[in-house]
């Protein structure tokens, strides 16, 4: 059973359970799990959302397979290019801000997303591991050679226009997004840092994640098979089954500030 601690959804204050304040104070290691709703109060849309614009008649998930990229590589270069713009113009949201203070007072943190944006390292995390990639670091997709992105995306991205991949400088074969694609398998070294994370962590959040994403939405069972405090954070609560979580119903901007505020009056006392 579910224990819920409902949160009001008016700028009163936020309640944070006291049990909570106490695993965190004793905890040696924490766990940050977050999804495409910690991303979302940041306005950027979430992958399934409606596209905009000219990128209206497209099925975002007809985009991100290797097979469309052979395709048409300029339409789906075009496309995370369009993304990519959409990122550099959000900000770090308070939850994230709150995340990156809390790696500040803690003996070790690790940020795992499945978000292929860059907040959590604008907001000052330093310990963040991407399982969905980055639309920051893309690579070859002959060779697999890294590929260093110029620092603003060009114009005409915005614009929804095909743009053609730029050249791999090792083996001039087309640049991809360094994001995974539908049936590819997750980076082993982002996934098995992020198992052995969860594996000796004495707390794991799990913010703005619905659960449904395999073999990611696995991680916080790996934490609490290890002996960790889960604790879900969201505004529609979602059921594990036969996990046990402490839920914090609400936003990851106002949840984790308030943590952050209880947890440093809990260290001042």
């Amino acid at each position: 059973m579910n224990k819920t601690a409902t949160l009001d959804a008016n700028p009163a204050p936020i309640s944070i359970p006291d049990e909570l304040i106490d695993t965190l104070r004793a905890a040696r290691s924490v766990v940050f799990f977050t999804g495409a709703g910690a991303s979302s109060e940041s306005g950027i849309p979430t992958f399934r959302d409606a596209l905009t614009g000219l990128w209206e008649r497209f099925d975002a998930e007809a985009l991100a397979t290797p097979k469309a990229f052979l395709n048409d590589p300029a339409l789906v270069w075009g496309w995370y290019e369009w993304r990519r713009i959409q990122v550099r113009q959000a900000q770090p949201h308070p939850g994230h801000l709150a995340m990156a203070a809390l790696e500040d007072c803690l003996p070790a943190v690790t940020v795992i997303t499945q978000n292929v944006a860059d907040l959590h390292e604008r907001a000052g995390s330093r310990r963040v591991i991407h399982l969905h990639g980055s639309l920051f670091a893309p690579r070859c997709f002959d060779c697999g050679h890294p590929y260093r992105l110029p620092p603003e995306p060009l114009d005409a991205a915005g614009d929804g226009q095909r743009l053609p991949p730029p050249r791999c400088p090792a083996c001039h074969g087309p640049v991809r997004p360094g994001v995974v694609w539908f049936n590819e398998p997750l980076p082993d070294q982002a996934w098995h840092t992020a198992l052995e994370a969860c594996r000796v962590a004495d707390l794991c959040l799990v913010i703005g994640t619905s659960g449904l994403v395999w073999p990611a939405a696995d991680l916080p069972y790996q934490a609490h098979r290890a002996g960790a405090r889960v604790v879900q954070v969201n505004p529609v609560i979602t059921r594990y089954p036969n996990l046990p979580t402490l839920d914090l119903q609400g936003q990851a901007g106002r949840v984790l500030p308030a943590i952050l505020e209880r947890f440093r009056a809990a260290e001042a006392d």
